[in-house]
């Protein structure tokens, strides 16, 4: 859906990214994404067919296993992958934003060169562990441990609600360190009372490994720790990079929902003419063919400015928090205009809609988004 001719402004490199993903959610995703959804299971090799189409760390430099592209490319993946799936774009995004990223920016040559091709490939799945049982909203309060042993370190601590977590091969930990300072630790699926307990009974992200991160005086090793961050630059710099990518895939779960209230309302009969053709059915459809298109211009435009690096933290914000709420706002549109067919799995439409309400909350809440332009914009911090 292109109603402001956006494709016009993009490179002929990011249109055959674009389309590329596109065949492939539409081959292997979109036939079979609702009855996995259904039974709550994952897609099997989901993260091996993704490497495969270099959708994990695609910014990452080809010498790393990544396919060397630029953030607008990174963004139209994400769109496309969320077209199929919420839970599809998130596997893909924690890897690379929120795995490789942090190991590419602040991990040593040593570490890139043992993680990040595995990790590009698929071979090796990884998580990220910032959000506490009692710290969301507020990871300054983290209270996960990092306490000198010998020539290595002790972890100890809990993650939660942690995407991949239950079939993770890595998790890159953020942990307070006994000088208070906020260190990034990698730890190996093999480090004894390392465990993931997973997180049952969702209804959002139902295609998708939910759990814990649980430490219990876990080893870590001195070459495992991110020698180039001490503080919270460091995981609020990989939020940036995955609330970025949420921006632009929030966008594809808007188009299929749209899509698919279109198409059923220009095939619904009611009062002998199809219901597209009624005032109220049509004013739903303008508006969200306008939301959408509002959102594209600003993720490109987002795209842009991080293609310069020159993006703000509060204006990542302002995209993820405009982009997941429109989504949000074209989907139930979109299931009233389909009415009771529109909460059974023959459409895509419900399940996007379960899907969005957790992308509402993680990567950032929806209020709290809202509170860091209000930061920026008064300089004034309400938290």
């Amino acid at each position: 859906m292109d109603y402001y001719q956006i494709e016009q402004l993009l490179t002929p490199e990011q249109l055959l990214v674009r389309d590329s993903i596109s065949e492939f959610v539409k081959s292997e995703v979109s036939p079979v994404i609702d009855q996995y959804a259904q039974d709550h299971k994952e897609i099997p090799d989901l993260m091996k067919k993704l490497g495969r189409i270099g959708a994990l760390g695609p910014f990452i430099p080809e010498q790393y296993g990544g396919a060397g592209l630029d953030q607008i490319a990174y963004g139209l993946i994400m769109q496309e992958l969320e077209y199929g799936d919420s839970a599809i774009r998130s596997a893909a995004s924690v890897q690379s934003s929120l795995v490789m990223y942090p190991i590419y920016s602040f991990g040593s040559e040593d570490q890139k060169q043992k993680f990040l091709p595995g990790l590009a490939k698929g071979e090796l799945i990884g998580a990220f562990g910032l959000t506490e049982p009692n710290h969301g909203s507020n990871p300054a309060g983290m209270e996960t441990k990092l306490i000198k042993d010998g020539d290595g370190y002790r972890l100890n601590g809990a993650k939660m609600w942690i995407t991949n977590a239950p079939i993770c091969d890595i998790a890159v930990v953020w942990a307070r360190d006994e000088e208070k300072k906020i260190r990034g630790v990698i730890v190996e699926r093999a480090f004894q009372g390392f465990s993931t307990p997973e997180t049952l009974n969702k209804w959002s992200l139902r295609v998708s490994k939910t759990g814990e991160l649980v430490f219990d005086q876990v080893y870590i090793p001195k070459e495992n720790i991110l020698p180039e961050v001490n503080s919270m630059r460091g995981p609020l710099s990989c939020l940036n990079s995955a609330r970025y990518g949420i921006s632009w895939g929030a966008i594809g779960a808007a188009v299929d929902c749209y899509q698919t209230a279109l198409k059923y309302a220009k095939e619904r009969q009611q009062f002998g003419k199809p219901i597209a053709s009624f005032q109220l059915q049509q004013k739903k459809m303008a508006e969200m063919v306008t939301e959408i298109t509002k959102a594209q211009l600003l993720s490109l435009r987002l795209g842009q400015l991080k293609n310069e690096d020159q993006a703000t933290p509060a204006q990542i914000s302002m995209a993820k928090r405009n982009n997941v709420n429109m989504a949000l706002q074209v989907a139930r549109e979109a299931r009233q205009i389909l009415g009771a067919m529109g909460i059974v799995g023959d459409y895509p439409i419900m399940r996007h809609m379960m899907n969005l309400e957790s992308v509402i909350t993680y990567e950032g809440t929806h209020d709290i988004h809202l509170l860091i332009t209000g930061n920026d914009i008064t300089g004034i911090s309400a938290f």
